[in-house]
């Protein structure tokens, strides 16, 4: 299930979810007659089909096969598949009318819940308020990839694009979207998004390196790490990029060092805890992200361990936040707003059709802000 807010969302920092499913039917437009589409060049044939001949072949009238198209609900599920499977098969694609757009931009989230999400917010109600747009929030509740409701009220929106944030699609979404000639981008992919999906993120593993590399400069030996979740590929690519640093300095990784977390507030309190607890705890300590490294500054303070003298701290992200907690965090900027303004710009230049993006994969870069909570390790006895 997913919750949905729907307007100008940059101006607070608060929000409700609230559904707008009766605002976005009015903003809607009828239905667009259906000509004849074309359907990209295959092995198996270059002819086109119409809605006609794709009705004849399901065994259902033309009017069906474009309420499936939209999205619509009353459609027998085992005639929605049949109809979305002939799609498929003949390589439909809906022309891409200007007028048949509601003046929306799709943000979808696997999460909906930290300051991380309002800057990635922030950066595409830029884009859509500058383009005249609204944006519609979306929330898969955790899952790596929206639900099957999710795509059919997406078929029906028929917004200008859609971005999916650390979120991808299943194959049948990815047809069900080109069949409607909707775009759409990744932002921050969870994992390989594919050679032929646009796709925006940032230098994750430079960023670790640099973090790690950072820490090995001011003399600690023993660094730990708090990763994010596993099967995120920017969550690897930071811990590779940490384990490169210290291999590159001659230092060995030790897995003892490493912990799994998930990106929130209490991994970073709950694996620091583990980590400082250690008879052999680590001098400094690469959070993986700048929640974590919040629920670390919680762990040492509850252990009497202060914050750069005892324990130097980094975080990744650079949220609002991290020049004002006590003491200011050093982390590594992750440019999030500039991220989101990309993918915006990018579904919308996707949208105009003006052609395939030069590069389907772009990485903005990452850099290391210094502040107060690094220094370097506490004397032997101290």
């Amino acid at each position: 299930m997913h919750a949905e807010c729907f307007g100008n969302l940059g101006g607070s920092e608060g929000f409700v979810k609230r559904s707008c499913r009766d605002t976005i039917a009015a903003m809607t437009p009828p239905e667009p007659a259906e000509s004849r589409a074309t359907a990209p060049a295959t092995g198996r044939s270059s002819q086109t089909a119409t809605l006609a001949e794709i009705a004849r072949e399901a065994g259902v009238s033309a009017p069906t096969v474009s309420k499936v198209l939209n999205g619509r609900a009353d459609v027998a599920p085992a005639t929605r598949t049949r109809v979305e499977d002939l799609l498929r098969a003949h390589g439909y694609r809906r022309r891409r009318a200007e007028a048949s757009r509601s003046p929306l931009i799709d943000l979808v989230f696997h999460e909906l819940e930290s300051a991380w999400a309002m800057e990635v917010i922030r950066g595409v109600e830029n884009v859509a308020r500058d383009a005249g747009l609204s944006v519609v929030l979306s929330e898969s509740a955790g899952r790596l990839t929206p639900g099957r409701t999710w795509a059919d009220q997406v078929a029906a929106r028929r917004p200008h694009g859609v971005i999916l944030v650390l979120s991808g699609l299943d194959e049948s979404q990815r047809a069900l979207l080109t069949s409607r000639s909707i775009p759409f981008v990744v932002m921050d992919p969870a994992g390989d998004p594919g050679a032929d999906v646009p796709s925006i993120g940032a230098t994750n593993w430079q960023g670790g390196l640099a973090a790690t590399r950072h820490l090995v400069d001011l003399g600690h030996t023993r660094i730990g790490a708090i990763s994010g979740p596993s099967r995120m590929m920017c969550s690897r690519a930071r811990i590779d990029g940490y384990r490169a640093a210290l291999e590159t300095a001659g230092l060995p990784v030790d897995p003892a060092l490493i912990k799994n977390g998930d990106f929130h507030h209490e991994a970073g309190y709950r694996q620091g805890l583990e980590l400082l607890r250690r008879p052999d705890r680590p001098t400094a300590v690469f959070a993986g992200n700048d929640l974590q490294a919040l629920g670390l500054y919680e762990a040492a303070r509850e252990l009497g361990l202060r914050i750069p003298e005892d324990l130097s701290v980094v975080g990744f992200d650079d949220l609002p936040v991290a020049p004002w907690v006590g003491p200011p965090l050093t982390t590594v900027r992750q440019p999030l707003t500039e991220m989101a303004e990309a993918a915006a710009k990018l579904v919308l230049d996707l949208a105009r059709e003006e052609g395939s993006p030069a590069a389907t994969r772009v990485e903005l870069a990452t850099s290391l802000v210094v502040r107060s909570s690094t220094a370097g390790p506490p004397l032997a006895g101290s």
